[in-house]
């Protein structure tokens, strides 16, 4: 099935751009809506210092942070196969680095997740100088859902047809600009991954969930056509499978 996949699927090598102004991100790159990797950029001594748990750690000092806790490195968002928990700072960057733990929730091999969160995250976006000012001091300017290295093609028989931008390898310092309704993924190769995310909204504000606070919930639009789709689906439901199919055919093709 894998083999298959990959030789159907059409695939697109990533740009690598060097050295690019912001006048050229704003305007050349961010409005292609593509997926691009940065290299060359001056974003402070974060490259050279984070490098370091100790050092880490120190900065980050010992503020509570909540955690997702999984025994595998492939979380299931879905299936929730992880558990909630909360510590230390300094205390989750100690067990981040170490092969096995001595303390542990699930297991002494167990994976760390943690994901930023405003003070109020049902209303606070996020933001590195709130939550962790004594790191972002190191950072400035110069100025599965689905495995798709072994997709189940039953359970997802579309995503043949997907376009797969080729992996790459990303070293210190790199920026990777990817836009709205870009699935992505990142494995760490080594003990740990840390990355500052930067979350763009491009589209009118009355267009996203006001509850939407990083842009990643489906649009408003998209979401009505999604429930009056739902009704429709149940409309037919008490027709055969091959009248379902042409039915949905027609209004498709209606919309054409």
């Amino acid at each position: 099935m894998t083999s298959s996949t990959s030789s159907c699927q059409k695939k697109i090598q990533v740009s690598v751009l060097t050295n690019v102004t912001q006048n050229q991100f704003v305007n050349e790159i961010y409005t292609k809506r593509l997926p691009v990797i940065i290299r060359g950029q001056d974003i402070g001594p974060c490259i050279d210092c984070w490098k370091s748990m100790e050092y880490l750690g120190k900065k980050g000092g010992s503020k509570e942070v909540k955690i997702h806790v999984s025994p595998t490195p492939q979380m299931d968002f879905i299936n929730k196969n992880f558990l909630y928990r909360s510590l230390p700072f300094n205390e989750l960057v100690k067990r981040a680095g170490a092969d096995k733990q001595t303390e542990y929730f699930i297991s002494e091999t167990e994976k760390y997740y943690l994901r930023a969160v405003g003070d109020n995250p049902r209303t606070d976006i996020a933001d590195i100088n709130k939550q962790f000012p004594e790191l972002a001091e190191d950072i400035r300017d110069k100025s599965e859902v689905l495995d798709i290295d072994n997709p189940d093609l039953e359970k997802y028989p579309n995503f043949i047809n997907a376009t797969v931008f080729m992996k790459e390898f990303y070293k210190l310092g790199i920026f990777y600009s990817f836009q709205h309704l870009w699935f992505h993924n990142v494995i760490a190769l080594e003990f740990y991954i840390l990355a500052v995310n930067v979350f763009f909204k491009h589209l009118d504000d009355n267009l996203y969930d006001n509850k939407d606070t990083y842009g990643n919930k489906d649009l408003t639009p998209f979401s009505r056509a999604m429930q009056i789709m739902d009704r429709a689906i149940k409309a037919l439901e008490e027709l055969n499978r091959q009248i379902i199919k042409i039915s949905m055919l027609f209004l498709s093709l209606l919309q054409g």
